[in-house]
């Protein structure tokens, strides 16, 4: 049915309004007493054997929802009680900024692919952390952070420590993110002599704001040389990181089969062609770091099978983003029930057993 609407409809309709729309219709789920909750009782996770144990939560089960769908924390709730695990809200930065200009998000339906550049819009730090203050769902929420755009690139740190201390008393985890192609310069900030000092102080500012330790990640490019993602693994596992978030987008445009003119628009690709960048970069980083570090993997999730690669290649949590676009608003229930199945079938009781 889903297939059918998008053919039909939802391929029709620029995608940026697409996304609009269904904000406000989840927003509004959200907003409707008991509406959310019983969808949770529906649609949510409910296998023991696919829970997981990450940063002292329990987790109902390893699939989640990437950073950049919920932008400004408005929806998070719906958007567990439709399935997904755990819900990363953002990219937030230290100030409000529009994005770039539009259009700034393209689908590429011949290769299951976004193009975006929508460039870190939202509405800032301060008001998410006022959506998010007293929040008490059933929901995991971890908060990504970012750059402001206007913020030279010598004072990113005072920016990411602003948006920390406003967010992590609010937040379940909190990653640092340094890795979008869409801001300039930020990719820059991956570089150890730079990440070191940003997430020192990430780090430092947060635990003070929250009054505890809140689990801190940096997310990193599929574009890094190898080298480069050994040097992240291990300036992680020195400043004692709790993880990392392996991939965000790439700027790569090999062997896709869209029309040259999308292929062709800049911005962060993500989907179906970042799947192998995506495994190879978790790889690495669990045979740099084994278990020091929780993995989470994102980038190109589609199926089951996709989540259970994963898993099995070392990760702790995987995300989605792209898979639900072209799968549609049950996407996340239908790849639980069918990892669920995938486990059943296989050597292992849980699907903590299976990883790595």
């Amino acid at each position: 049915m889903y297939r059918l609407l998008f053919a039909l409809v939802v391929a029709r309709v620029p995608a940026e309004t697409v996304h609009h729309l269904t904000m406000r219709a989840l927003r509004a789920i959200q907003t409707v007493p008991g509406l959310a909750p019983l969808l949770r009782r529906l649609l949510a996770p409910r296998d023991p054997a696919l829970a997981v144990r990450a940063f002292g939560l329990d987790f109902p089960s390893p699939l989640g929802l990437a950073a950049g769908f919920d932008k400004d924390a408005v929806a998070y709730e719906a958007l567990g009680a439709f399935g997904f695990g755990h819900v990363e809200i953002g990219t937030v930065t230290g100030r409000p900024q529009p994005g770039n200009p539009r259009p700034r998000l393209f689908r590429l339906p011949l290769d299951r692919a976004v193009v975006n550049r929508m460039g870190f819009n939202n509405a800032g730090s301060e008001a998410a952390a006022e959506r998010l203050r007293g929040r008490g769902g059933a929901t995991i929420v971890g908060v990504n952070i970012g750059k402001t755009k206007a913020v030279p690139e010598a004072e990113a740190v005072t920016d990411y420590v602003a948006s920390a201390r406003r967010l992590a008393p609010f937040a379940d985890y909190l990653v640092v993110n340094v890795s979008s192609p869409n801001t300039p310069g930020l990719r820059n900030l991956q570089a150890v002599e730079h990440l070191r000092p940003l997430l020192g102080a990430v780090r430092e500012a947060a635990d003070h704001a929250a009054g505890r330790h809140v689990p801190l990640l940096v997310k990193i490019a599929p574009d890094l040389a190898d080298a480069d993602v050994d040097a992240v693994a291990d300036l992680a596992v020195d400043l004692g990181l709790d993880g990392v978030i392996a991939t965000n987008t790439t700027i790569g445009r090999d062997g896709l089969r869209s029309a040259p003119e999308l292929a062709a628009e800049t911005g962060g690709l993500s989907g179906a062609p970042l799947k192998d960048r995506s495994v190879e970069v978790l790889r690495r980083l669990r045979a740099r770091a084994g278990d020091r570090l929780v993995l989470v993997s994102v980038g190109g999730v589609e199926t089951a099978d996709d989540v259970w690669e994963r898993v099995r290649a070392g990760a702790t949590l995987v995300q989605g983003y792209t898979g639900m676009i072209y799968g549609g608003p049950l996407w996340a229930r239908r790849v639980q029930l069918d990892l669920a199945r995938r486990l059943r079938g296989s050597a292992f009781a849980t699907i903590e057993d299976a990883r790595g």
